[in-house]
C-alpha cells in the first residue's frame, strides 16, 4: 500500500511541474514575454552563427576517415592516459575549441560509428563538452570582467580541470569492461566522395539544423524559468533559507544562479558588489566547470539518443567545477 502511495507520488510530480510552469506562464507573461525575447535573441545572434558551422563541419568529417586516421595516430596517448581510443581525440580537441554542446554530439557520433564502445563513449562525455575560448575569453573575460588576461587565465584553467577529469574518469566502468572485453570497435567506413557530396552535405545540415533548433529551444525555456524564478522571489528565499546553514546571500544566489543557466549565473556573479575580485573568478570558474542544467539537459537529449547514461558526465561537471574553483584559488588567490 506504501509503495503504491510512492508510486502515484512520484507519477503526479511531472504534471505538477507542468501545471505550476503553465500557471506561471500566465501569472508573469509580461516578464516571461520580455525573457522569451531575450533568449531568443541571445540565441538568434549568438549560439546560432557560432555553433551552426561547428555541427555541420563535424557532421562532414564523420563521413570522412580522418576520425579513423586521427583515432589510430593517436591512440598511444588517449588510452594510457584517458583510457579511450584515439579517436575521442577529434571529441576533446572539438569540445575544447567550439564549446558547449559540440563535444556531446562527437561523442554520441562516435559510439553510434562504432568507434568508441558504450563505456568508453561515457568515460569521454564527462570530460569532452565544455565551454569555449570564445565564451571564457571573450563573454567573460573581456565582457564581464574588462580583463582579457583573466579571460585567458579562466580558459587555462578550464582545460586543466577538464584534463584531470578525463584523467580520474580512465577508471570508469573498469568492472563492466572487463565483461565485453572481447568486443571489438569497428571502425567507420569512409563513405564521403564528390558523387555523394550533396546527399552528405543536406544530410549534415539537416542533422545540425535540428540539434541547433533543441539548444534554441533550451535557452529560450531557461530564460523564461529564470525570470519566473525570480519574479516570485523564489531564488531569494531559497537564498535566505541557506543563510540557516550561514552560506552568505550573495554565495547561494551565485550557485542557484549558475546552477540553471551559465549565462545568467556568470553575469549575476560579475555584478557582485559585495565580495572580492578573487572571490569573483572563482565562482566563475566553478560556474564555468559544472556549465548549468540547462547544458545538462541539452547533452541529456543528445546522449540519450546514442543511449549513452547521463551519470557520468553529471559527475565529471561536479568534479571539473570543484577542481576549476581549486585551480583558481592556486592562481589567482596567490598572485
Amino acid at each position: 500500500m506504501f509503495k503504491c502511495m510512492i508510486i502515484k507520488i512520484k507519477s503526479l510530480i511531472l504534471p505538477t511541474l507542468i501545471c505550476v510552469f503553465i500557471l506561471c506562464l500566465l501569472l508573469f507573461s509580461k516578464s516571461n514575454l520580455a525573457a522569451a525575447k531575450s533568449g531568443l535573441s541571445l540565441w538568434a545572434n549568438s549560439v546560432l552563427p557560432s555553433l551552426l558551422p561547428f555541427f555541420i563541419a563535424t557532421e562532414l568529417l564523420g563521413y570522412t576517415n580522418i576520425v579513423t586516421v586521427l583515432g589510430k595516430a593517436l591512440n598511444k596517448l588517449m588510452r594510457p592516459i584517458f583510457n579511450v581510443p584515439g579517436a575521442g581525440a577529434f571529441a576533446l580537441m572539438m569540445g575544447i575549441i567550439s564549446g558547449y554542446p559540440v563535444g556531446a554530439k562527437i561523442v554520441s557520433n562516435l559510439k553510434e560509428q562504432k568507434l568508441c564502445t558504450n563505456i568508453e563513449a561515457e568515460r569521454l562525455l564527462a570530460f569532452t563538452n565544455n565551454s569555449g575560448p570564445l565564451f571564457i575569453v571573450g563573454t567573460v573575460g573581456v565582457g564581464m570582467f574588462y580583463d582579457f588576461s583573466l579571460g585567458m587565465i579562466l580558459f587555462g584553467i578550464h582545460v586543466l580541470s577538464t584534463l584531470t577529469v578525463g584523467f580520474l574518469f580512465r577508471w570508469w566502468g573498469k568492472s563492466k569492461e572487463r565483461k565485453y572485453r572481447n568486443s571489438e570497435c569497428i571502425s567507420s567506413p569512409s563513405t564521403l566522395s564528390f558523387s555523394n557530396l550533396g546527399e552528405v552535405l543536406s544530410k549534415s545540415i539537416i542533422s545540425s539544423i535540428n540539434t541547433v533548433l533543441m539548444i534554441g529551444g533550451f535557452v529560450v525555456l531557461f530564460s523564461i524559468i529564470i525570470s519566473m524564478l525570480s519574479t516570485s522571489n523564489v531564488l531569494h528565499i531559497i537564498a535566505n533559507f541557506l543563510k540557516i546553514f550561514h552560506i552568505p546571500n550573495y554565495l547561494s544566489m551565485s550557485f542557484l544562479a549558475g546552477f540553471l543557466e551559465v549565462t545568467n549565473g556568470l553575469f549575476y556573479i560579475t555584478t557582485l558588489n559585495v565580495c572580492s575580485f578573487k572571490i569573483k573568478a572563482m565562482l566563475c570558474s566553478f560556474v564555468l566547470g559544472f556549465g548549468g542544467f540547462s547544458v545538462l539537459l541539452q547533452v541529456l537529449s543528445i546522449s540519450s539518443k546514442a543511449k549513452i547514461s547521463i551519470k557520468p558526465y553529471f559527475v565529471g561537471k561536479i568534479l571539473q567545477a570543484c577542481f576549476a574553483m581549486f585551480y583558481t584559488y592556486l592562481f589567482i588567490w596567490t598572485r
